[in-house]
């Protein structure tokens, strides 16, 4: 009943007239309802935590209701099999960072899930990898700059992936790493100016757009155009 209850108020919800909006984004917006994020938000304060209902959600296939998911599911009770599940099923970038920066960032498997996942050649697997990646930079004030500075190798490896979806989330992560502090600034510079010095277009994209940000004084290579939004305003 709280499955079909849920599944009702977010098609009572629906703004099918913002799916065209949507999709020059770059979502997905097959089976899309095209509800907001705010309105998801206030739905999930109103369902609370409530992980079995997250699991039925999930698997609606409805994107809207995959996000909701991610919002009211128990991060203490994700296991590694649902979380590798959850990913292979993603099909838009907004889903991905999402889930990551809710039910994923709160489990005690998010950093073991970047780098299992930062090698992995499905994209919005390695994207859930770099998202998940940038949000702990932000919201993990107890991991200590060692942890940080061994995911740059990550960075590195993946930077090189031409794939939008994925070299936008590896910038994200890689100037959010170079925000947390101006130690960790010096190692992001550092392996943006690295990037930047490959053969790798999209890898050259990663340094010049992470350098724009992080280190304003250092020389930028010619912008590339943007196909999609940053992934920062996802």
């Amino acid at each position: 009943m709280r499955v079909d209850a849920a599944l009702a108020a977010l098609r009572e919800q629906a703004r099918p007239a913002e799916l065209a909006g949507m999709a020059r984004f770059g979502i997905n917006i097959e089976r899309r309802l095209g509800l907001s994020i705010p309105q998801l938000r206030r739905l999930a304060k109103a369902l609370g935590r409530d992980h079995g209902l997250a699991l039925a959600l999930w698997d609606s296939g409805i994107p809207d209701a995959q996000i909701l998911a991610g919002f009211i599911a128990d991060p203490a009770q994700i296991t590694s099999r649902q979380m590798d599940a959850w990913v292979k099923d993603m099909q838009s970038w907004d889903v991905c960072d999402q889930v990551c920066g809710s039910a994923f960032l709160g489990s005690a498997l998010a950093w073991r899930k970047v780098a299992a996942w930062a090698t992995r050649r499905d994209e919005f697997v390695r994207r859930a990898a770099f998202a998940l990646l940038a949000t702990l930079a932000v919201h993990d004030k107890a991991a200590d700059d060692a942890r940080f500075i061994a995911a740059l190798p990550l960075i590195e490896l993946a930077a090189s992936d031409e794939r939008n979806f994925v070299k936008k989330a590896v910038n994200w992560a890689l100037r959010n790493i170079g925000k947390r502090n101006p130690a960790l600034k010096v190692h992001a510079v550092a392996c943006a100016r690295r990037l930047r010095a490959t053969d790798s277009r999209a890898a050259r994209w990663v340094a010049a757009d992470a350098l724009r940000e992080l280190d304003r004084t250092a020389p930028a290579p010619a912008r590339m155009s943007r196909t999609s939004p940053t992934v920062a305003t996802s």
